[in-house]
Order: C-alpha cells, then sequence, then structure tokens
C-alpha cells in the first residue's frame, strides 16, 4: 500500500484552469479541439492541459475584445484604477497559491510572495495620472490641446520564465490606458496566467477586456500580430521571435516594445567587495536556474584578482542548492527537455572552445533528478571574450569569467556583444562607479548589486539587440496610449 507525502504542496484547485482559455468573459476550449499538456518540469508529470489555440481563437478573442473596448475605453481613469486595485487584492489573498503554481509550472523553488499585487498596485495608481497638454496658439480665440488616449484592441505573447509578473506587466498597464488586450502565454507555463486572468474576473474587469489564448507560438501567438484588429503589440522572448515578430507588425504598422533577452555583464574591479560580490553573482546567475533575461552571466574580472575570483566563485557555486520546488533550494530544473539540451549543448561548445570548467556542467546524479532536467550549477574560466559561450545567450545557471588588463577593456569586453539589457559594475571607487554608469550599453546598470537596478518604478528594457521599450516605469500607462491634438475654435 503506498503512502502520500503531505509534505508536498499540490496545485490550489481554486486557481487552476484545466483545458479551457478565457475568451469574452467564458472559459472555452479550442477551435481546434486539441490540447497541450503543461509538465512540471521537475518531475516530468502533467500539471494539466491547455487548448491548443490558433488563428480562429485569436480572431474570437479580438472580436471579442473589440466589442468591449468601448464601454472600457469610456470607463473613467479612477474606476478602472479601483477595478484594478481589487484585482491586486485577491492576488494577496491567493498569494500562497500563485506562488506554488508557478513555482510547480516553471519548476523554480518558492520565491515568497509574489510580486503581482504590487506591480498592478503601481501600474493601477498611474490610471488616472494620464494626462494631456496645453499648448500655445496664434490667436487668442483659440484652445490647443493634446489628449492621450488609448489605442483600442492590443495583443501581447509573453514567455515561460516569469509567467505571473510578466502578465500583469503587460496587462494591467495595457487596461489601465483604456485598451482592451488579446494576450498568449508560453504553452509550457500557462497556468499562472490563466489563473491571474480568472482573479481579474472576480475583481470585476469586464467580459472582453482581457482574453488570454493558450497555444503554441507558430499558431496562436503568430496570429496576434497579423489580426487586423490588433492596434498594438508587447513581446517578450528571443531575438529571433522578434524579428519575426517586428515583421508581421510592420506589414500591418503596428507599433511594438520588444524585450529580447541579454547577456549581461558583471564587472570586478580589484577593489571591489568580493564578500559582497562572490555569493551575490552565484545566485544571481542560479536564480530560476539562470532562466532570467537579466542573469549577469559574464563576469569581466581584472586579471591581478581573476584567480582569487574563481576561486571564490566556484566555491560560491558549489553551496547553491538544487531540488525541486517543494524543498528547501536555491535551483530547480531547466523548463523542458529541449532547453536542458540546449544547456548542455553550450557546456559542450565552451569546453570544446578551451575554456575551462571549473565546476559542474552535468545533470546531477540522484533518483530525484532522473525524471526532470536538472543541471549542476557550472562555472567556466579562462574564456575568450568572442567565444559563444561569452556571445550567446544560453539561460541556463552557467557562468563565465573574462580576465581584463584594465577600465578601458573592461568596457569594451562588457559591451563587446549584440545585447545590452542590464550590467552590474562592482567597485568601491565613487568614480569608476560613475564612469562605468555611463559607459556600460544597457537598459539598466547596477552598481555592486548583480540583476540590474533594483529600484521601485525603475523603467526595464534594452539596448541593441535587447529590444526596445520600456515596462515597469513611470511611463508603464502612457507607453499604452497615443497622443492626439485637437484644436478648438469659437463659432
Amino acid at each position: 500500500m503506498s503512502t502520500v507525502n503531505t509534505s508536498i504542496p499540490t496545485v490550489d484547485e481554486n486557481l487552476l484552469v484545466d483545458r479551457t482559455q478565457l475568451i469574452d468573459g467564458e472559459w472555452v476550449g479550442p477551435s481546434s479541439g486539441e490540447f497541450i499538456p503543461v509538465i512540471n518540469p521537475a518531475t516530468g508529470k502533467e500539471l494539466a492541459a491547455i487548448p491548443r489555440g490558433g488563428a480562429d481563437d485569436v480572431d474570437n478573442a479580438a472580436q471579442a475584445a473589440h466589442r468591449a473596448l468601448p464601454a472600457w475605453r469610456d470607463t473613467n481613469a479612477t474606476a478602472r484604477a479601483s477595478l484594478l486595485f481589487k484585482w491586486a487584492e485577491l492576488i494577496d489573498q491567493n498569494g500562497a497559491g500563485l506562488d506554488q503554481l508557478e513555482s510547480q509550472e516553471v519548476g523554480r523553488p518558492s520565491w515568497g510572495p509574489p510580486p503581482m499585487a504590487g506591480l498592478i498596485r503601481f501600474i493601477a495608481g498611474q490610471a488616472d495620472k494620464v494626462q494631456g497638454l496645453s499648448l500655445p496658439t496664434y490667436t487668442p480665440d483659440e484652445l490647443g490641446l493634446t489628449l492621450r488616449e488609448p489605442f483600442g484592441v492590443v495583443g501581447a505573447i509573453i514567455p515561460w520564465n516569469a509567467p505571473g509578473p510578466m502578465f500583469v506587466n503587460e496587462v494591467a498597464a495595457a487596461i489601465a490606458a483604456g485598451n482592451t488586450i488579446v494576450i498568449k502565454p508560453a504553452e509550457d507555463a500557462p497556468l499562472t496566467p490563466l489563473a491571474l486572468a480568472k482573479l481579474a474576473m472576480e475583481a470585476g474587469i469586464p467580459p472582453g477586456v482581457i482574453n488570454v489564448v493558450t497555444g503554441y507560438g507558430a499558431e496562436a501567438g503568430a496570429a496576434i500580430p497579423n489580426h487586423p484588429k490588433i492596434r498594438r503589440i508587447g513581446f517578450t522572448g528571443s531575438p529571433t521571435t522578434g524579428s519575426i515578430i517586428m515583421e508581421a507588425c510592420a506589414k500591418n504598422l503596428i507599433p511594438l516594445h520588444l524585450e529580447l533577452g541579454g547577456k549581461s555583464p558583471q564587472v570586478i574591479f580589484p577593489d571591489a567587495n568580493l564578500d559582497a560580490a562572490l555569493p551575490a553573482i552565484a545566485r544571481g546567475i542560479t536564480m530560476n536556474t539562470g532562466q532570467i533575461c537579466a542573469a549577469g552571466s559574464r563576469v569581466v574580472v581584472f586579471n591581478s584578482i581573476k584567480e582569487q575570483v574563481v576561486e571564490g566563485l566556484a566555491r560560491e557555486m558549489q553551496k547553491v542548492t538544487y531540488g525541486p520546488w517543494y524543498e528547501q533550494v536555491h535551483m530547480g530544473p531547466l523548463i523542458n527537455a529541449r532547453q536542458h539540451e540546449r544547456v548542455l549543448d553550450y557546456i559542450e561548445v565552451g569546453t570544446q572552445a578551451g575554456a575551462q570548467l571549473v565546476t559542474g556542467g552535468r545533470p546531477p546524479s540522484g533518483e530525484k533528478f532522473e525524471s526532470g532536467f536538472f543541471v549542476e550549477p557550472t562555472l567556466f574560466a579562462d574564456v575568450a571574450p568572442d567565444m559563444r559561450i561569452a556571445q550567446e545567450e544560453i539561460f541556463g545557471p552557467v557562468l563565465s569569467v573574462i580576465g581584463v588588463d584594465d577600465e578601458q577593456e573592461a568596457i569594451e569586453v562588457a559591451n563587446g556583444t549584440d545585447y545590452g539589457l542590464v550590467a552590474s559594475a562592482w567597485t568601491q571607487d565613487v568614480g569608476a562607479a560613475v564612469r562605468m554608469s555611463r559607459a556600460l550599453e544597457a537598459g539598466q546598470v547596477a552598481i555592486n548589486k548583480p540583476l540590474g537596478a533594483g529600484v521601485i518604478g525603475g523603467p526595464f528594457g534594452g539596448y541593441k539587440s535587447s529590444g526596445f521599450g520600456r515596462t515597469m516605469g513611470a511611463d508603464a500607462v502612457l507607453n499604452w496610449t497615443q497622443i492626439k491634438t485637437v484644436s478648438l475654435t469659437g463659432a
């Protein structure tokens, strides 16, 4: 007779949405009649199934959003904000369940109270602060002004690595501005977005304002920028897919913002506080198993302290514990078998290129790891700046150490990739900190921190191939509006 391990949390059935997607306030199946399993990456077991949505489902969702638009657009901004605050309150009430749900579909250990409620409250506070300008006129019997208006029906496509925060960043800002939205979460991690949409409906956000279509990127995702009623797009993902989305938007003249990943440098000066820097760098690259676009995956260190840094990072990486989501560990598995193979392939590429594999580099052994997509925290030393592991986004717990002789070389190496999302510099010299803040080509620069600025309301987005446009800042709602100039003359 088998026994049940009651210490392993299960999915909150009140939050779980199985085999349906949200269109026009109704939980419906797919037009295709087909479903996609959602797999727990720690165990390989199915958590739920989602509709394999496609162009017909996106069309139904876009039509529903179009019908809902006039009433939602004309709802006063304070009333829209009030509904967002109610949504945030329900998220707080269901925080533990949402954290467990995202842990199980993404594979990460618990991060504690989820951030979605705070993100929504920050955005809701902007809803009734959307203001136009008074403009000068040529004659005194005229008035000139600008209005900020929503685009209308908008779309978004989000990835799997942090589905809850990414869902609310796009949805809350878009609807706070008076838009209605069609959003597609990643097929690997759609359950938290669906749960959040369910709570949004419970908060009283009207049917058709938020529509969630599930499915594959090449089917449901591709249909969103190609739909004639969708007038703005937000996309987070790879540069390759971002280019495809941008091409589709160009054909329909749709504006968009793109967040396309990074290869973030962390520059360590000889005077850096290594007792603070090295643990933070090790935790930063292993957080969410390195599956974070802002992960500091390149350590650019002065050669005078390189050996000390490599030895210290190896010790810290070896302290990182890993296992399934329900254990008190630092790191879980990678999201799926494809990503597991990709990360292991990059480790082999680095070894073959001549980088020194200092620690990690393999799937861990043991019964609890056999069914999941685990890989050890991995550290490479003696990495040349032009190696693939130093240039390409691996999206795994793989850290590369690159030695430099001076500050100018450090800047050249740090900026020497196609990406420019975040960057860090570790130094106690204020002058060096100022110089690096200006010199590093990244949307966020942190001094003595590993993962970006870490401030409330800091705009997030990239330079170069990391994309364009910003989320999360004081202009989060304004970014989902367009400007109309009005002139008034007496009859």
